[in-house]
This record gives C-alpha cells, sequence and structure tokens, in this order.
C-alpha cells in the first residue's frame, strides 16, 4: 500500500514539475537516420553538453534530453542504445541524428544514411 501511495504521489508530482519530462506519448518510430561527427565534435549541444562524436548519443527533434532510445538499423539488423543530448536533425525526412560512435555500432558510416526503428527503453 506504501508503495502505491508513493507511485501516486511521484506521477502526480510528474505532471505539475516541469522539470520532470512527462513520457513519450510514442515509443516506436521508423525513418531514416543520419550521423554527425568532426563538424560538431566538442561543440555545445541543446541540451548544453558538450559534443563528444565517441559517446553513444543522438539528437532527436522531440525525445527529451536524457532520453534513452534503442536503435536499430532495419538493413543489418544491429542495434544500439543511445541518450539524447541534442536536437535535429534537420533534414526533412530524417528522424535521428547519431553521434560517430553509434553510427560505427549500426555499420553505417559509410553509406552516411539508414532505415532504422527507434524504441524508447525509458
Amino acid at each position: 500500500m506504501a508503495a502505491a501511495l508513493c507511485l501516486g504521489a511521484m506521477s502526480v508530482f510528474a505532471e505539475t514539475n516541469p522539470q520532470i519530462a512527462a513520457p513519450p506519448a510514442r515509443t516506436t518510430e521508423s525513418g531514416t537516420a543520419s550521423f554527425y561527427a568532426d563538424k560538431y565534435h566538442g561543440r555545445p549541444t541543446a541540451s548544453g553538453e558538450i559534443f563528444d562524436m565517441h559517446q553513444l548519443t543522438a539528437a532527436h527533434p522531440r525525445l527529451a534530453f536524457g532520453t534513452i532510445v534503442k536503435v536499430t538499423n532495419t538493413e543489418n539488423h544491429r542495434s544500439v542504445l543511445v541518450r539524447i543530448n541534442d536536437r535535429g536533425p534537420f533534414v526533412s525526412g530524417r528522424v535521428i541524428d547519431l553521434s560517430l560512435a553509434a553510427a560505427e555500432e549500426l555499420q553505417m558510416v559509410k553509406s552516411g544514411l539508414v532505415n532504422v526503428k527507434l524504441e524508447v527503453v525509458r
């Protein structure tokens, strides 16, 4: 009973506190992924964090900063978990912009673009 009361209080608090992001309405998304690297390495992201192309991070237009997303390359079925820390991509038709490290995990560096499925993990 105490756990239920605690969880209930947390959900009310999350709804009234703008610092706590509400869970995303859409938990999966498909489309084209791209990646970014050298040009932005060491520069601030939209979250204020310094972009490190060697970390497993990504830019998404709407998901809350800190959201963990499983990105699956639909062509070779390789997956990677990334943390959203930036906004973008700013090219029509693209759903996520990955760091170089994430792009390497998906084996998409040579092609530059790949079809992906996104799944919000947390």
